[in-house]
Order: C-alpha cells, then sequence, then structure tokens
C-alpha cells in the first residue's frame, strides 16, 4: 500500500531535549493505526510534529504529498481553553475555516453542515451552551463534530477516549470505525489496550522510542509492554540532542 506517513531518523522535542527519538517508519493510506505506551512516551509529541505545531529536531516527516489542511486534529481536551465565550455551534464551525476563512461568515450550507455534524455525535439541541458549561463527554463528541467538518484525509486523534462514559466511548468509536471504512487513514493516542486489541488492527508502541510497530497483537505482548515501561522510567529527560546512530526497533 502507498504511504501516507513516512518518518526518516525522526527526533521530536523541546528546547532541543528530546522526547521521541530516532523514530523510523511509515504508515500505509487507510490506516487504523493506535498510538500506545506509558505516560511520557511522547504519543502527544509525535503527534504534533504529524499535524507541524513541531519541527523536528532531526530527520523529516514525509506527508506524501498532503498538505496540512488535509490533516485534521483533535487535541487532548485539556488543551481547550474552556474558559473562552464561545458556543458549541461556534467552536463546532471551526471545522470550515479551511473552506470559509478564519473571518468568513458562515452562509446557510455552512450552517446546515454544523447543525448535521452535531446531530451525528449526539449534541443536538447544545449548539447556543457555552463550551465551558459541556461535560467531559459532551467536550469530546463536540471535538469529534469539529473533526467530522475538516473532512480530512488524515485524522490524528489525542487521547480522546479519556474520562467519558461507555455510552459516548461506543459512539465515538463508531465514528473512527466509519472513517477507517471511507478509506481515511486514523491514528489515535490511547491508554486502553482492549479498546485498542478490540479495534485497531495496527499498533505503534512508543517509549521515547519505536519499542514494536505492526499488528497489534503481536506488539502488545507482556515482554514488549514492560520494555516500554523501562525504557521511559530509565529515560533522562534533561538529555541532550541525539548524536548516535538510529536505534532499530524492535521487530514486530
Amino acid at each position: 500500500m502507498t504511504a501516507q506517513l513516512a518518518f526518516q531518523n525522526v527526533t521530536l522535542g523541546y528546547d532541543r531535549h528530546p522526547a521521541v527519538h530516532h523514530l523510523n517508519g511509515e504508515i500505509a493510506a487507510g490506516s487504523l493505526l493506535a498510538v500506545v505506551g506509558p505516560n511520557g512516551a511522547g504519543k502527544s509529541t509525535l503527534f504534533r510534529g504529524i499535524v507541524g505545531i513541531l519541527k523536528p529536531l532531526t530527520g523529516a516527516i514525509t506527508l506524501g504529498g498532503l498538505k496540512a489542511r488535509d490533516i485534521a486534529y483533535l487535541p487532548q481536551s485539556v488543551d481547550i481553553d474552556r474558559t473562552f465565550p464561545i458556543s458549541v455551534f461556534d467552536f463546532v464551525g471551526t471545522g470550515l475555516w479551511r473552506t470559509t476563512g478564519i473571518f468568513g461568515g458562515l452562509g446557510k450550507k455552512a450552517r446546515e453542515q454544523i447543525g448535521q455534524a452535531l446531530a451525528a455525535v449526539g449534541l443536538n439541541g447544545f449548539e447556543n451552551r457555552n463550551i465551558g458549561t459541556l461535560s467531559g463527554g459532551q467536550m469530546q463528541r463536540m471535538l469529534f463534530a469539529r473533526v467530522l467538518l475538516q473532512d480530512a484525509r488524515v485524522i490524528v486523534l489525542d487521547e480522546p477516549f479519556n474520562a467519558i462514559d461507555t455510552k459516548t466511548s461506543a459512539d465515538l468509536i463508531a465514528l473512527v470505525r466509519h472513517w477507517h471504512a471511507e478509506k481515511r487513514t486514523v491514528l489515535a493516542a490511547l491508554h486502553d489496550m482492549e479498546m485498542v486489541r478490540a479495534h485497531f488492527p495496527e499498533t505503534l508502541l512508543l517509549a521515547r522510542g519505536s519499542v514494536a510497530w505492526g499488528p497489534t497483537q503481536q506488539v502488545l505482548t507482556a515482554d514488549n509492554l514492560l520494555e516500554a515501561r523501562r525504557m521511559c522510567e530509565a529515560f533522562d529527560d534533561g538529555a541532550g540532542t541525539c548524536v548516535v546512530d538510529p536505534a532499530h526497533s524492535r521487530a514486530a
């Protein structure tokens, strides 16, 4: 299959302190990939590199001809300023910025699209609610509605199922599977290994570097999970930028 994303010796970090080391690999177009690992493994850092928020310290991320507008990004809900005075309707409408422009008005068609996206995630009647009044599950539904409007070829979801109820989780995983059925490329950072095993055919186990990458059942072994934890616990947050040869991932 054609590579949608490719990582060539990628190191990502902050203030030149690396958080993801020497990542090599490809993500095929239409993949449904879970990115897992202990807290501090570099999952969010990797996603910020993919969407262009972070530039690699070394190496390159190749987007296979994609432009930034072709990638939809759902950040962790804690990264959303819930004190900002904006309604659910207007927040979801920001998913249309690539077609309307930041200061573009919302015509009849756009307003209908926003209404359809809210209905698709079960938020009918929430249009005029301030985002600060939403529960955790409602917040995630709203973020998914914005992604729906972006109509992107690649969808990057950072911890999309954290701290939400079972019904919301089931509804949103159904959307993820729908995107996959449409041959979109979907990446999700997750902690729930049972959800990964049930719904994600491919997994990248990250621990500042790649521990294993491949079919989920072969990646999520007890030995690999233990190695990921060991690697994260041993990592020095004050380490300088790597100058050694790229480390090879353990074969999945």
